[in-house]
């Protein structure tokens, strides 16, 4: 349902000259040919074809008009929410001292033929701090911590875990100080004697001590194929690392630990050695968002009345995480005027401001007239002559910042001994602002859920205005049958790389995400209702196929059957409607067959074969004509294979 536009006057063309012809015959009666041939006749059509265009838009009610008709319903506009990422800073070499970026700093896309860059601000300062080895400890998992340092300073081979490594052994590097958010190159001179790994997928973890636990930490190039030959390993130390005691030395700690072999990963038989060890700072990671923070905005002068309104020039505002305040200027200094949602529950003496992201407006407290006469202050007033200003805000967001995982290239702010910039993941979070077509369409819903969530629908609607950025939720019964428990399943929006390929972990929401979804519905929860906000169960899908496509097709026809498969086994914007795959739907060997039926180019679909996967450890199961999906789960494409053999002479494609 719609709000329904009011239609202010429905006449129309033929009315209007059916009505003038009438007008005629009463005021000029020796006007008898009204035929269409009559010049006059030619007029009148004429000035009823421009009317009839001055009634249409007289009829399409200015969006701005229907702002204020939702206003006066309590339904405003969302505002757009930002993308944000961590983009990795690198130095053009290790330096000796700390390299400082400030929040602020500004780095972006590569500009297109046709496009304009997309600008990101990191959100706080980076030090990016120095470091180097000052102790090298192996520590097996049965056994005494034992410092190398010094057989390693001497030259000698140093055995990095046990004669026979076994899962849990590791060796730690210990630096002067911790280095948070930092990347650090581990630079090992190491020998081929950690024989029986596979160099390209050894079952090694790195790991950084943030005082109270192991945390892993994400790696990049490792060019040392499992500590089995001279090379570098790039290490992106968490936030949390801070220093601590081991082996009676304070340092900040790294590790390379052994974990257990996956099904069918080669295992060490010998532990790899090492004869030297070096580590140095390569660069450091930022949060960065799609926004730009604006500064000491002056808003005006108070007249000293109820209900004044001023409005700031940049527009959206960003109203997620801290918002921005007024301050009210007065004789002991600047007063703090705080944002709230609506002035319902302010007394005579609250200082609030009520902010309209989308048009920048800030409103005062008004006061009301009650039946007895007498007039009720819904906040406190700013005194006639005080200076007006909005100390920091931040304006920008919007889909454009949902970028891909390598896109974020160009350092535009002059940072000293940084070279480069990337974004090892895609930017996520970016959501337009509202449009009124689309409040026009959740008025009705939010006039029906009124505050409150009873339906599962009602729970899905307010979820969706907590986290705009998600793109899919759904409501479901904790435990099937049982009542007064609520599960409410999460997906959030995500770019996929370059084919259409999302990975499982943009599939997973935010921590913070869970957590705000879960506060709103907290509060409008009917007492007694057990709620569990969390993102839905995976279903893997990997489907091998083969085709046969012309010779000079066949790179193509691969490539499009990939993007196609993709596509359509997708949560997000996969399955028959483009709209995602529908939740505890299963997939089947027709459609698949179907989909890749569809690939240009494709003559013949030979072969088709289902597997399930595990998305986390990626162990695929038996092949299959379909594959079931609990009621609350989705599929996730896996690893999808197709193989496309050329056409023989003769043959029909």
């Amino acid at each position: 349902m719609v709000l329904p536009s009011p239609n202010l006057d429905d006449r129309r063309f033929q009315q209007l000259v059916d009505e003038a012809k009438r007008y005629v015959q009463q005021r000029s009666p020796e006007w008898t040919d009204h035929n269409v041939s009559d010049p006059g006749v030619t007029l009148i059509e004429t000035f009823a074809y421009m009317v009839d265009q001055l009634l249409y838009r007289l009829n399409r009610v200015p969006d701005k008009n229907y702002a204020a008709f939702l206003d006066l319903l309590g339904v405003t506009l969302f505002p757009p929410t930002v993308a944000r990422a961590e983009v990795d800073f690198w130095l053009s070499a290790p330096q000796p001292e700390t390299v400082h970026l400030s929040a602020g700093t500004e780095v972006a896309t590569a500009r297109g033929e046709a496009e304009e860059p997309v600008v990101f601000t990191t959100s706080e300062d980076l030090p990016i701090v120095p470091s180097e080895l000052v102790r090298l400890v192996t520590a097996p998992k049965t056994g005494d911590q034992t410092d190398r340092t010094g057989p390693l300073g001497a030259g000698k081979d140093i055995p990095c875990f046990s004669p026979r490594p076994e899962p849990g052994d590791a060796m730690l590097f210990g630096l002067p100080t911790a280095v948070p958010r930092c990347i650090v190159a581990v630079r090992l001179d190491s020998r081929v004697e950690g024989v029986g790994v596979d160099p390209r997928q050894p079952p090694l973890v790195w790991e950084a001590w943030d005082g109270a636990r192991w945390v892993e930490c994400a790696t990049g190039d490792d060019t040392t194929g499992g500590l089995n030959r001279p090379g570098e390993v790039i290490v992106f130390v968490p936030a949390g690392h801070t220093a601590s005691v081991v082996a009676g030395t304070r340092a900040g700690w790294l590790r390379c630990r052994v974990t257990p072999p996956e099904p069918g990963q080669p295992f060490y038989s010998e532990s790899p050695t090492i004869r030297e060890a070096e580590v140095f700072t390569v660069g450091g990671t930022a949060a960065v968002e799609h926004a730009e923070t604006v500064v000491d905005v002056p808003l005006g002068e108070s007249e000293g009345v109820a209900g004044q309104r001023f409005s700031v020039s940049r527009v959206p505002l960003l109203m997620d995480g801290e918002p921005p305040v007024v301050q009210v200027s007065t004789a002991e200094g600047w007063q703090v005027w705080t944002p709230v949602e609506h002035f319902g529950a302010s007394s005579p003496g609250d200082r609030h401001v009520r902010i309209d992201a989308v048009s920048g407006e800030f409103a005062f407290p008004p006061e009301v007239r009650e039946p007895d006469g007498t007039m009720r202050a819904y906040g406190a007033v700013p005194e006639k002559g005080a200076q007006l200003r909005v100390p920091r805000y931040r304006t920008g967001g919007g889909s454009a910042g949902n970028v891909a995982r390598g896109a974020i290239s160009v350092l535009r702010s002059s940072v000293p001994y940084v070279a480069g910039v990337d974004n090892r993941e895609a930017a996520a979070g970016g959501v337009d602002g509202e449009t009124v077509e689309n409040a026009k369409v959740r008025a009705p819903n939010i006039l029906r859920v009124q505050e409150r969530a009873v339906t599962a629908r009602d729970y899905e609607v307010i979820a969706h205005e907590a986290a705009p950025s998600l793109r899919r939720v759904r409501c479901l019964p904790a435990v099937p049958g049982e009542a007064g428990a609520v599960r409410v399943l999460v997906v959030p929006d995500a770019v996929p790389d370059e084919g259409g390929h999302l990975r499982f972990e943009q599939l997973i929401p935010s921590d913070q995400v869970l957590a705000a979804v879960a506060e709103r519905l907290d509060e409008r929860r009917l007492v007694g209702t057990r709620l569990v906000v969390e993102p839905p169960a995976y279903q893997g899908v990997t489907v091998v196929a083969r085709l046969v496509a012309a010779p000079a097709d066949v790179d193509r026809v691969r490539a499009e059957a990939l993007e196609a498969l993709f596509r359509h086994i997708d949560p997000l914007r996969g399955g028959a409607d483009g709209a995602g795959w529908p939740f505890g739907r299963p997939v089947q060997y027709g459609e698949v067959f179907a989909v890749l039926q569809g690939v240009r180019g494709a003559g013949l679909v030979e072969d088709v074969r289902l597997f399930p996967a595990d998305p986390i450890s990626g162990r695929r199961g038996g092949a299959v004509d379909r594959i079931d999906v609990a009621p609350g789960a989705l599929v996730f494409s896996h690893q999808h294979q197709v193989i496309v053999t050329a056409s023989g002479p003769g043959e029909g494609v």
